[in-house]
């Protein structure tokens, strides 16, 4: 299969000693290419010196709804310098939480708009954490009008309605491990029903393992499994479903630009 992992976390310390051999079980079953995604400044550069060590690595910059809080004036001039370098595929992770609440709500959302016009001014697609915040996410997306480049609904947990509802905003949806979890059941809806066209895969490792290794760390050599679960769901080839899911990856992030 050729598979590429839209959003993972391989700037984390669950893979300070195993990068290389993470990238590598990778390339092994198939998976081309790799987005590691920023989470916070620092975060944000160990994404992009990983970009700049493996070619198939691609980063991103921004500051996760739980980091809100924390952001400086100076955050922000840093990571707008790092997104000038031409490994940075997207503006994120940001968007809100309100299932963990490590940030006031209020600052979540004045920063997830802040951080959407970032993205406006540089030209990026975006990458969205929405947990337990649907309609507060909507609604703000709606509502900065400048922002038009588009994105990601990553680790998408809403219902086949909403993932239409951000389908028409002009984003696509992604497709984390957990679609293996017989338990997942509003996961599996939109992976059966959404259009192949509006779907991207993720492993969002080292968190959500897949089954067979649900319970150990996850790593990007697993999106295969996803890949397999969704073509299982919808009753097509395991390969369709990987390449489809990739040339949209690479349309979204701009990999191949």
């Amino acid at each position: 299969m050729r598979l590429i992992d839209s959003h993972c976390h391989l700037n984390l310390s669950a893979f300070n000693e195993d990068v290389d051999g993470a990238v590598k079980r990778a390339r092994a079953v198939g998976v081309e290419k790799i987005v590691v995604v920023g989470t916070d400044p620092a975060d944000s550069i160990r994404a992009l010196e990983l970009a700049h060590q493996y070619p198939e690595i691609y980063a991103s910059v921004g500051i996760h709804p739980h980091n809100t809080q924390a952001a400086s004036e100076t955050d922000y001039v840093r990571l707008w310098a790092l997104a000038a370098d031409s490994k940075i595929a997207a503006y994120g992770e940001i968007g809100l939480d309100y299932y963990r609440d490590h940030s006031p709500k209020p600052v979540q959302r004045r920063e997830f708009a802040r951080q959407l016009n970032l993205a406006g001014e540089l030209k990026l697609p975006v990458i969205i954490h929405d947990r337990e915040a649907h309609q507060e996410v909507y609604d703000i997306i709606c509502a900065e009008k400048g922002y038009q480049y588009g994105g990601v609904i990553h680790c998408f947990s809403a219902d086949v309605t909403w993932a239409k509802r951000f389908v028409d905003l002009g984003f696509v949806i992604s497709i984390p491990g957990t679609v293996t979890f017989p338990r997942s059941h509003l996961q599996i809806e939109v992976a059966k029903k959404l259009s192949l066209d509006d779907l991207l895969i993720e492993t969002d490792a080292p968190f959500l393992t897949p089954v067979p290794y649900r319970g150990k760390r996850n790593e990007p050599a697993y999106i295969q499994y996803v890949a397999q679960e969704i073509a299982s769901l919808r009753n097509e080839d395991p390969e369709e479903v990987a390449s489809a899911t990739s040339l949209n990856c690479e349309r979204v992030f701009n990999l191949n630009g």
